[in-house]
Parts: C-alpha cells; sequence; structure tokens
C-alpha cells in the first residue's frame, strides 16, 4: 500500500516546466509567462475577443493517433463542456466518395471524435456510439473522463489528513489512466484549499465515482479536449462580460432550492464509524439539512472539512442564470473556444424582475451547429449556464 507521500511524489514526476507547458499549450500561452496556476492572463485574452458564428469540422481518429476518416460533410454538430461530469459531443456525417466506406470501420471506444470550430481544436473523445442510416452516419461520443468511469484504483493508498484535494484527485486520474494512457495532461491551477485524509482500495469502486466524489467537497474539474483541469470550488477569474445585450433572445434566471442546506452530515468509513457535521438553523431559512456518504473518508476531522465544504457552497439559494433555450449574440464579448466551466462571466441583466448584476461560474457549455451542406457552413448556437461562485455562495 503507498502512503501520501509516497502517492504524491510519484504523481508529481512532471517538474514545473512541464506544466507550465501543458497549461501554454491549453490556452495558448507563452509557456515562460508566469507561474505555473497563475491564470490571469487567460481572462485578459478572452476580453478581447467576440463569440461570432463559428464553423465546425471534425474527424476520427484510432486509438494510436491514425486518422480514420475525416467528417467532410457535417450536417450538425453538437459539443459540450460541463463542471465536475463528463461532457459529450455529437456528428452527423454525410459520407462523401469512397468515406462511405471508411466510415463503416467506425467502432466505439476504439476510435476517437475530435472537433474544430474555426480551426481550433475544443473537443476531444471516445466514441460510445456510431449509428448508420441511409443517410450517412450518427456518432455519440464522450469526453475523457468517461474512461475513467469504465477504469478502478489500481493500487491502495492511504493520504493523510493534511492532503489537498487537488492532490487526491490528481493521484485518482493518473492511477486510472496508467494501465493503458488514452494520452491525457492534468493541470492543476490551484490547491483546493479544502485537506482531508482519504483511503482507496485496488479495484474498489470506479474512479469516475471516486473523483465526483471529491468534487462535492471542495474541489471542481473539468475536460478540456485531452487535459483534465482541476481547480478550487472558489476560483472566481473571470472570462469576460454578459449583458443583456449580448442575450437578445432573452434568458431564464431561477433561484435552485433544491440545493440549499443549512446542516450538513457527511458519514465516512462505515466499519470505523465516522461522521462529521457542521451547520444548524438558519435564522432566515430554518433547518434543512443534508446526509452524504463518502466512504473513502477515514476520519472525523476529514469528514469535517467536506461538510465545511460541502455547507459552503449550499448555505444560500444557489442563483443559475441559463440560456439553455437562446444562444449568445455574435457580438457577446468572449471567445466561445476558451470559455471553460470553473471560470467565471460577469452578468449584468435587467430583463427579468430578478436583478442581476454579479460574477458567476460558468457550470455548463453548450455549441451546435446544424443544417449545414458540403459547400456551406450551418447556423450557430451557443448556450452558458451560469450558477453563484463558491465564494459568493459562503459569504
Amino acid at each position: 500500500m503507498l502512503n501520501a507521500a509516497e502517492a504524491v511524489m510519484d504523481m508529481h514526476a512532471k517538474d514545473d516546466a512541464e506544466r507550465q507547458r501543458n497549461r501554454a499549450q491549453l490556452y495558448d500561452e507563452p509557456a515562460s509567462a508566469g507561474r505555473a496556476g497563475d491564470d490571469l492572463r487567460v481572462g485578459q485574452g478572452v476580453l478581447m475577443a467576440t463569440a461570432g458564428c463559428g464553423s465546425h469540422s471534425a474527424a476520427i481518429v484510432d486509438r494510436s493517433g491514425a486518422t480514420i476518416a475525416p467528417a467532410q460533410t457535417l450536417t450538425a454538430v453538437e459539443w459540450t463542456r460541463t463542471l465536475d461530469d463528463t461532457s459529450t459531443a455529437s456528428v452527423t456525417i454525410s459520407p462523401d466518395g469512397d468515406c462511405c466506406e471508411r466510415l463503416g470501420e467506425v467502432r466505439a471506444w476504439r476510435h476517437r471524435l475530435v472537433i474544430w470550430r474555426d480551426g481550433e481544436f475544443v473537443w476531444d473523445g471516445p466514441i460510445l456510439r456510431p449509428e448508420w442510416t441511409s443517410d450517412g452516419l450518427e456518432i455519440q461520443a464522450a469526453d475523457i473522463a468517461a474512461i475513467l468511469d469504465r477504469r478502478v484504483p489500481h493500487q491502495s493508498v492511504d493520504f493523510g489528513g493534511d492532503s489537498d484535494l487537488a492532490d487526491i484527485a490528481a493521484w485518482l486520474i493518473e492511477d486510472g489512466y496508467a494501465p493503458a494512457d488514452p494520452g491525457h495532461e492534468v493541470q492543476i491551477v490551484a490547491p483546493a484549499g479544502v485537506r482531508g485524509a482519504r483511503s482507496y482500495t485496488r479495484d474498489v469502486g470506479q474512479t469516475g465515482d471516486h473523483l465526483r466524489e471529491l468534487a462535492e467537497a471542495g474541489i471542481d474539474y473539468t475536460v478540456v479536449g485531452h487535459t483534465i483541469v482541476l481547480l478550487p470550488e472558489t476560483h472566481t477569474v473571470s472570462l469576460g462580460q454578459l449583458t443583456d445585450m449580448d442575450l437578445p433572445a432573452g434568458l431564464t434566471v431561477v433561484e435552485d432550492g433544491a440545493a440549499l442546506a443549512t446542516r450538513i452530515i457527511v458519514a465516512g468509513d462505515e466499519e470505523a464509524d465516522v461522521m462529521g457535521e457542521v451547520g444548524d438553523i438558519d435564522e432566515y431559512y430554518g433547518l434543512l439539512e443534508r446526509y452524504v456518504q463518502q466512504n473513502s473518508i477515514p476520519d472525523r476531522p476529514s469528514a469535517e472539512a467536506a461538510a465545511r465544504a460541502l455547507l459552503r457552497s449550499s448555505r444560500s439559494v444557489p442563483v443559475w442564470l441559463d440560456s439553455a433555450q437562446v444562444t449568445l449574440s455574435p457580438d457577446a464579448p468572449v471567445n466561445v473556444s476558451r470559455l471553460v466551466p470553473g471560470w467565471c462571466l460577469d452578468v449584468t441583466s435587467t430583463a427579468t424582475c430578478r436583478v442581476l448584476s454579479q460574477r458567476l461560474k460558468i457550470v455548463g457549455v453548450r455549441v451546435r451547429e446544424a443544417g449545414g451542406t458540403a459547400g456551406q457552413p450551418g447556423s450557430e448556437s451557443v448556450q452558458v449556464q451560469l450558477a453563484a461562485t463558491g465564494a459568493e455562495a459562503g459569504s
């Protein structure tokens, strides 16, 4: 069994210079600029861009890296990015010439779907469901986090109570991919700032489920291409500003009362009878209690730390801004390819009775292009879903 020190040393085999190069690849920033984790330049760069009207291209790629078939005629494209979960993408390809024979060779899990927007790489992941029709090929795919739902811990490890959740999450990812790595990078933007012990047993539980459990306790993650980004729940760097002019068809503002809690109980290792709780009756809302089971937590202090993190993000009713039924204006001052969940947008809206003027976290992005032909691109729509940041929820 590995101890925490051995696990973290193994995980940090790459040096700081290589981590900076990984960040540069993800965000197109100079590899020599700033220290690892300092992503302020990302927001500054995005403010100079506009959403525009994008056109997509795609390719089907083998595990070996060889291109199986380019998607020469795309009649529909959709790709998403999601906070703390697996994102999806889909394309509909109309065969052209001898392309039909190659499209017939596409296989689930063996091949990947890669998507570009205006020539810029935006999405990559394994194909889960190819469907052939008389009109062509429809592909459903998921990002590389889906592979972690088909992996288990390959070593038993105990992380001590002083372990940051970002280091634990990074170890889970590296261990999960290690036996047959599909090609991935891990970017730690900053430590989670939440510490606690965790224990994992070889071959017990799916790695993806373990990672989602950590995301409940004070860390966020998202997938961009082949990079899994880890960042603190309180991360509040802005990528731009939105007003009602940038959402010309309107928007929906929602208070999600189902997410509210004033007292959190976290149960850890059942055999050790581990339990941690924080919170009490709230003067405004009364008493709303939530029970969470996380068997990987081996001691009470770690259970209490997880409960504090959960309470911080759930003790006030989250406000959601959803453009799921409308699209961003092409003139919106954001770079669509760099809309990454976990980062924020500053939103000012008086379009509804609930007036908003605050920084909101991106929790979901959905980009669609439909109606394309061999000689004409389709029409694009860009939707974003935003929620109160962890910092605001805890204020």
